[in-house]
């Protein structure tokens, strides 16, 4: 849940370190550090951004041809500069990403054996282990291929020694890690945007692989020891993709990318004129023809992406759909179903509980599997025999919200090819529902018009410490997605209800201090929500509606409404509404000023259980 980047090349490599941290504040991190080699180990480490690391590395006048660097999120120890990495032990240091399980177990024996600790990380006893290893081998693959061989959990590693002030040991396990090729330079980083500045020629590494990288070569191991060729990718993406742009923050750009995010994903779509299974792989048809039923994996936003699906593959497909917390599945006893449908839904594809929920499907004899995923590579589209890749681009801020449309459109797509093959979409409905979405691009456009409406709103949100959102049917996910993103954000506590549920209980917690915001589509169950919200307002509750533009919901001095443009947009309608209640939690959030990309306590990749 925290970035890596290293690099071994003939010029100095700190700025490289520097500038791929600072790519990487995305990921969420409260701490930074560096070790370079020239002549000797220098280490350097600060709490906070990457800002006062690059101060500290220029007042210390730190360079050298061969180093590592990293951002932490605190998981063993608080964010001090003790427990920031690289950690040493002699003359070796390590970058670590991922969660070791028998650290304890390892920290006393490493005691025993006389090493002192200075950290209360996890991560310190692998340097130490590498160490231990190295005084026995002299020999930095082989000593770090010994320690790892003891660790139990995730990790993705570099590692450096003064001895050796040309090489560069990695590895992974559980934890996504990747060596950039240059020319007569190499590096290493757990994501492809650090290294876009450099080179855009990237070598995923695989479970259990180990990496010697070196000027001129480098040398891939696999789980077994044995070298191994890896391919070569060169990523679609550039540096500028990741740059700010005009925009104050990373989150209202990307909002403002939905348009071209969804006419990306949906391109090879859009161009048909029939639903195609080999939208999702080659052998999509042979797979999805035997299909009966749907499980959807996920977290977070991606969840509430599911929950969504499940509501479109039933009323479209007609086959019966769940989606499950990826971090519950893999823990609870489940019935598996031999000719369902296991979808995995990740950003980044990298996320750890969706990743083993994945594997653990795959181990109760479901093998119908799909990655719907925004990284080309990542180690869920490595793992599902099927894959859609969303196109949306990097997506910097830790809120989702490209990504979030994206998987949306995705599923759809999804939804109407199963429906295909299942005999119940008719050619009129297919050619309607393909012309829906090549409207869709422009429709979020003019959606993202209503900003300034919203910002009016977001003030009135900045005292609030509590907020509902209620939603009905295939609305009530994006309800679920409206209340996350107000919560991660702004800091403002908010939940979200099936609009029928009120009266089951959260209608107590409705008072003149708790704003209520409906999402009021005009769908078969419009006039239902509009009783919803009268018991709102018998209870003094202030409502805050969007509504679709032919909804007549009468707008008083405590009913506030905002209408999207035109009327109802069918089954696509839930895209369309989460646009403003994303506009909502980031100009709320603004109010607050808070630290909108980087939200405290959070990470984007999950990269941890």
């Amino acid at each position: 849940m925290c970035g890596i980047v290293g690099a071994v090349a003939q010029r100095n490599v700190v700025p490289i370190l520097l500038e791929g941290l600072r790519r990487l504040e995305y990921r969420g991190y409260d701490s930074a550090g560096l070790v370079t080699i020239n002549g000797g180990l220098r280490r350097v480490r600060s709490v906070g951004r990457v800002a006062a690391l690059a101060e500290a590395c220029a007042a210390q006048q730190v360079h050298g041809h061969l180093g590592i660097a990293h951002t932490r999120w605190a998981t063993h120890g608080a964010p001090s500069e003790a427990n920031a990495h690289p950690h040493v032990s002699g003359g070796l240091a390590v970058v670590h990403n991922g969660i070791i399980e028998n650290h304890e177990a390892l920290r006393a024996r490493l005691k025993a054996d006389g090493f002192e600790f200075s950290s209360e990380t996890d991560t310190e006893v692998i340097v130490h282990l590498i160490e231990l290893h190295y005084r026995q081998s002299k020999d930095l693959l082989a000593a770090t291929r010994a320690a790892i061989a003891e660790l139990e959990g995730a990790y993705a590693i570099g590692v450096v020694t003064e001895a050796a002030p040309n090489r560069l040991i990695c590895a992974r396990k559980g934890s996504p890690l990747l060596v950039g090729l240059g020319i007569e330079e190499n590096f290493i980083a757990s994501d492809v945007s650090a290294l876009l500045p450099v080179t855009q020629r990237v070598m995923y590494l695989e479970e259990g692989d180990v990496a010697d990288v070196g000027l001129l070569t480098v040398t891939v191991y696999d789980a077994a020891g044995q070298p191994v060729e890896r391919s070569v990718h060169v990523s679609e993406l550039s540096a500028d993709m990741a740059e700010l742009g005009p925009y104050r923050h990373f989150m209202q750009k990307e909002i403002h990318e939905q348009p071209r995010a969804l006419a990306d994903t949906l391109l090879t779509a859009a161009g048909q004129d029939h639903v195609l299974p080999e939208w999702f792989g080659f052998d999509a048809a042979e797979v999805l023809a035997s299909v009966r039923a749907v499980t959807f994996l996920a977290c977070g936003t991606s969840y509430h992406a599911a929950k969504v699906a499940t509501y479109w593959l039933e009323e479209i497909a007609g086959i019966p759909a769940c989606a499950e917390i990826a971090s519950e599945y893999r823990y609870r006893t489940s019935v598996p179903n031999p000719d369902a449908l296991v979808v995995g839904i990740s950003q980044s594809g990298e996320t750890a509980d969706t990743l083993a929920a994945l594997q653990h499907a795959k181990n109760l004899g479901q093998v119908h599997t799909l990655a719907i995923c925004n990284v080309p590579e990542s180690a869920l589209t490595r793992a599902a025999r099927l894959k859609f890749m969303t196109r949306a681009g990097p997506e910097i801020g830790v809120a989702s919200t490209k990504a979030f449309t994206t998987q949306l459109a995705a599923l759809f797509l999804l939804t109407l090819v199963l429906a295909k093959l299942r005999g119940r979409l008719g050619a009129a409905e297919e050619r309607e529902h393909l012309a829906a979405l090549r409207g869709l691009p422009n429709k979020v456009q003019q959606t993202l018009a209503l900003e300034a409406a919203v910002e009016a709103w977001a003030q009135r949100f900045a005292n609030k410490q509590h907020a509902l959102f209620l939603g009905r049917g295939v609305h009530y996910p994006i309800a679920l997605e409206g209340a996350l993103k107000l919560k991660e954000i702004s800091y403002i506590h908010a939940e979200a209800y099936p609009a029928g549920e009120l009266k089951h209980g959260p209608l107590a917690l409705v008072d003149e201090g708790m704003p209520v915001v409906a999402i009021a589509p005009n769908d078969q169950l419009i006039e239902k929500l509009k009783s919803n919200l009268q018991e709102v307002r018998a209870r003094g509750g202030e409502l805050y509606v969007f509504a679709d533009g032919d909804v007549h919901i009468e707008e008083s001095a405590f009913v506030h409404v905002i209408r999207l443009p035109g009327g109802h947009n069918g089954a696509l309608s839930p895209i369309l509404h989460t646009v403003p209640l994303q506009l909502l939690s980031y100009h709320a959030a603004l109010q607050k000023g808070t630290d909108v990309d980087k939200p405290r306590n959070l990470a984007k990749s999950v990269t941890v259980e």
